[in-house]
């Protein structure tokens, strides 16, 4: 890399770039003025012939459009029996020799009552006229050159295509017209000119620039009606040129060139005649949307001036190798002394911070480079000794934050079956936090014999403040959760716990229910918590009615409501964090509550480990490795019930 190279090397380079750039501005600006010469002249040869190209193009195909706006001018304002149209089509074909064919089509039923179709069609093959009509056959109706005039209700070009039986490339011009019955106009038909399209290419072949310059037409979606390369024609478009190119820039200009846009100054594109590099320009031909461009070689375009060039370039050369020299002799007599402080640095660089550096000797550039090492041998030393500090107090905090994580960890139930005794119902939960310690717990614990307590939370922040609140939390509702007392009430004195000093503004959200083991019944209050699920036992799963309280710390006096739920044997209750359906993908996209129950349906009448494992697997592969970001808490209650069922004997207060 140059920042590792010598000072002589740099001075040499920076001479030897400065000479160059000096000659490369002195030849660029006489290379660009010749050349803009030379491209200015070719431009506006290469704009004469396009335009002119362009002219004779409009002049024939308006000569041609007229014949079939005026024969549907004369129908749509004269009355023409059969014989009389046949003779006036027969006469423009005959008088008009760059016409291939026309026809004039009626609507089913217009032209003769009793006629479905009648499309009289007068052609030419070689030198003589021939005519036949438009039968069911060939079916009319469904030609572009019909239904396109007639949607779109006025003249209309057709695509290029081939004619009948693969001859020539031909392309028709469509003119609608209407009669006028009970004073409504309606559409009657259609008059159609064919032309073939050789007279087109005989007068593109006629461009010339230099000795391999070339033109081509494009249709209007860009498909090569004319082009030297005669596998191109009707097979190729100037985008799938682009695409087999890899080309975004002449895609691009595709665009422009299909919308009828109008580029005269050059783009340069490589030939597929030639296969060299040229310069493409273009121009549309408005009567009928199509596009003329023309390719002109580079190289054959600046051969005189690059000879000239080339000249140039070796004498400059020569100059600068010659400089390079002079260069070298004076770089090496002034890095001399730098060499003994670079074998230094190298040592500093090793990490011997106990290397001898030399005083300055004079007050010149280097000896306040030798001060400047001498003083960051210093600061180095003091900052590997801060560093070494630093690294002891972070080891030291992670090993904090993981004894944490185990306290945290272990005063959550993790033994499961947690009642192996008790057959009416079965608790599972599980705990993920997004850091080494999390602000989310889950609890649940018998009150009396017939009784459980069950609690979900999730502290606001992350870390170790909601890791204290949360056992802070934890503990209250254990110590309050006795005999007798409902959960609105439970809840009600741990929120007036928590608001006594909460200075930080923490709070907690919290679903806590008691169960009533002999005949299902829960009593439960929502503190601002998600709402549970409950899912059946005949497979429906629904999300837990009732209203939701204030968060559990805010207010101190805040009231909460206590609601029944009644489980049959057989139902289970799964409650779960925000972390759940918060967890986020690659694409910012939620986990959200219906990919949750969606996930709980297929996992429906698994044990209730295979439940909550499988959500958890589902999560996991929703992240597609995300870091997660909250934490992931879910506790599920089935209820397998025992007995008759009585009423509880806690009710709300």
């Amino acid at each position: 890399m140059l920042k590792n190279r010598g000072l002589a090397f740099k001075l040499v380079l920076f001479f030897t770039i400065s000479s160059v750039c000096i000659f490369a501005l002195v030849f660029g600006y006489n290379y660009y003025v010749s050349r803009s010469t030379i491209a200015k002249g070719v431009e506006e040869k290469a704009n004469s012939l396009i335009l002119s190209t362009t002219n004779k193009i409009e002049t024939l195909l308006n000569s041609v459009q007229k014949i079939p706006e005026n024969l549907s001018y004369a129908l749509e304002n004269g009355n023409y029996d059969e014989n009389k149209l046949l003779q006036a089509l027969y006469a423009i074909v005959e008088r008009n020799p760059e016409i291939y064919g026309i026809a004039v089509a009626f609507e089913p039923f217009t032209f003769k009552k009793g006629a479905e179709f009648f499309a009289p069609y007068f052609y030419r093959v070689d030198k003589s006229v021939h005519f036949k009509y438009l039968d069911r056959s060939y079916n009319y109706f469904y030609s572009d050159w019909y239904q396109i005039p007639k949607e779109l209700e006025r003249p209309e070009w057709t695509e290029p295509y081939y004619g009948e039986g693969g001859g020539a490339i031909m392309s028709s011009y469509g003119v609608p017209f209407y009669v006028k019955i009970n004073n409504e106009k309606r559409f009657a038909g259609v008059v159609v000119i064919d032309i073939s399209l050789e007279t087109l290419r005989e007068m593109v072949s006629s461009i010339k620039i230099f000795k391999t310059g070339y033109g081509f037409i494009l249709s209007k979606n860009g498909t090569f009606v004319t082009h030297p390369l005669k596998e191109f024609i009707m097979n190729e478009t100037i985008f799938s040129v682009a695409e087999a190119r890899g080309d975004r820039f002449l895609r691009d200009y595709s665009q422009k060139m299909i919308k009828g846009e109008s580029t005269l100054m050059p783009y340069k594109i490589k030939s597929s005649v030639t296969q060299k590099q040229s310069w493409m320009a273009h121009i549309p031909i408005k009567s009928n949307g199509w596009t003329l461009a023309i390719i002109f070689p580079e190289d054959e375009l600046m051969e005189d001036i690059t000879n000239l060039n080339r000249v140039v370039i070796i004498l400059g050369i020569t100059g600068i190798f010659l400089l390079s020299f002079a260069v070298v002799y004076i770089a090496r007599s002034i890095t001399r002394p730098l060499k003994e402080l670079a074998l230094i640095t190298e040592d500093i660089g090793k990490g011997n911070l106990d290397v001898e550096i030399p005083s300055a000797g004079s007050g010149d550039e280097v000896g306040r480079l030798s001060e400047a090492f001498r003083y960051m041998k210093t600061s180095l030393k003091e900052y590997i000794a801060q560093l070494t500090e630093a690294t002891a107090l972070r080891e030291r905090m992670e090993s904090e934050l993981k004894v944490a994580h185990s306290i945290q960890m272990s005063i959550l139930q993790k033994i499961f079956p947690p009642f192996p005794d008790r057959k009416e119902f079965d608790v599972y939960a599980t705990i993920e936090p997004a850091r080494e310690v999390g602000g989310d717990f889950y609890d649940f614990f018998q009150i009396d014999n017939e009784h459980l307590c069950f609690v979900i939370a999730d502290v606001s922040g992350k870390g170790i403040p909601a890791a204290l609140f949360m056992a802070v939390t934890k503990t209250l509702i254990k110590s309050k959760a006795t005999v007798g007392l409902t959960p609105d009430r439970i809840i009600a004195m741990v929120n007036k716990e928590l608001c006594v000093g909460n200075n930080e503004n923490m709070f907690v959200t919290i679903f806590c229910g008691i169960l009533h083991t002999v005949t299902g019944e829960v009593l439960y209050t929502n503190g601002g918590h998600n709402p549970p699920l409950i899912m059946k036992k005949d497979g429906d799963i629904e999300w837990l009615d009732g209203e939701g309280s204030l968060m559990v710390g805010i207010i101190d006096d805040a009231s909460y409501i206590t609601e029944k739920l009644l489980l049959e044997p057989g139902d289970y209750l799964f409650l779960y964090t925000d972390g759940v359906t918060e967890a986020m993908n690659d694409k910012n996209e939620l986990f959200s509550d219906s990919r949750l129950k969606d996930e709980l349906h297929k996992l429906h009448g698994k044990p209730i480990q295979e439940i909550i494992g499988g959500v958890q697997q589902e999560i996991h592969h929703f992240a597609e490795g995300v870091p997660q970001s909250d934490d992931i808490t879910m506790m599920i209650i089935e209820y397998k019930g025992r007995g008759d069922r009585e009423t509880s004997s806690m009710e709300p207060v």
